[in-house]
């Protein structure tokens, strides 16, 4: 009678060690995650996103205020139209001179027609072209500098106008937008509050395209490969669990101590490489679940 409970006992020992699901490797399931930060400093005057929100690459999620700066760039337009309107009008400055050399040439040709005559001296001619020198220097003189006053009018209005666009980048960097989209992890400040550079607002990933952490000792190395297809077992704690397809898209090139939160096959194994496999997730799997890889 003993004899035929111990090998009851010995049979649903088998069976159940049968049904328990053979894994290669666990690990812990992750995303890549993106904090955003403010760009510039101000109150956040509008910032209602909150954790678990879905958003979208692009859009708007908050608002630092840009009063001060509104105000910078109407300024600053004030002062670029002023400048550009006080550039020369270099035409309408030189038309008399120009008059004043065209009526002294034509006083030239008539007094050389007198001296061919014998009707005029040479002295006549001569204070004739001599005046006509002196106001073609007076035009070229008077065309440099105002050449050089558009010129320096011109740098002017572009400095503003570089002026300007700091401004309008500052007034684009101040709508805080959402970079992937994903499902917002955590938030670290408030509307109201205030904001500066460099200062997180909040944390990011995009759950649908997952990836399970796992470890693989040195001997498990020689049989897995990026690219490789492989399956993974999500446990969701007593017997549910759900296999997904599963890519190996990253092997670690240095060992690392095995964490205490995984299980090797080989118990006796200190180092172990890191390797991500690429899982598209359903809803179901979430950030540090447990899973496990079956080759």
């Amino acid at each position: 009678m003993k004899k035929i409970v111990f090998l009851s006992a010995l049979l649903c020992t088998l069976i159940s060690c049968q049904n328990n699901k053979k894994y290669d490797a666990t690990g812990i399931f992750e995303a890549t995650t993106v904090t955003v930060s403010s760009e510039t400093n101000g109150k956040l005057i509008s910032f209602t996103v909150e954790e678990g929100d879905s958003v979208t690459m692009g859009q708007q999620v908050g608002l630092v205020d840009t009063t001060l700066l509104s105000l910078q760039q109407k300024q600053l337009m004030s002062q670029q139209s002023a400048v550009e309107k006080s550039s020369p009008d270099i035409a309408a400055q030189v038309a008399a001179l120009r008059t004043q050399i065209a009526h002294q040439q034509n006083e030239c040709d008539r007094i050389a027609r007198l001296l061919a005559g014998g009707a005029a001296t040479m002295k006549q001619g001569d204070d004739a072209n001599a005046q006509l020198a002196t106001l073609h220097g007076q035009l070229e003189g008077l065309l440099s500098t105002l050449d050089k006053d558009r010129s320096s009018i011109t740098e002017s209005a572009s400095a503003l106008q570089y002026q300007r666009e700091q401004i309008e980048e500052q007034i684009r960097k101040s709508n805080i937008v959402a970079p992937i989209t994903g499902t917002i992890l955590q938030k670290y400040a408030e509307q109201g509050e205030y904001a500066t550079p460099g200062r997180p607002l909040f944390k990011m990933a995009n759950l649908d395209n997952i990836y399970l952490r796992s470890y693989f000792t040195a001997s498990q190395l020689a049989n897995i490969t990026i690219g490789q297809e492989v399956t993974v077992i999500a446990d969701f704690g007593g017997d549910e669990q759900y296999e997904y397809p599963g890519k190996i898209i990253w092997i670690a090139q240095e060992s690392e101590f095995t964490p205490k939160s995984i299980q090797t096959q080989d118990t006796r194994a200190n180092l172990v490489y890191a390797v991500k496999i690429a899982v598209s997730n359903d809803g179901r799997l979430k950030l540090g679940q447990y899973g496990e890889v079956r080759l």
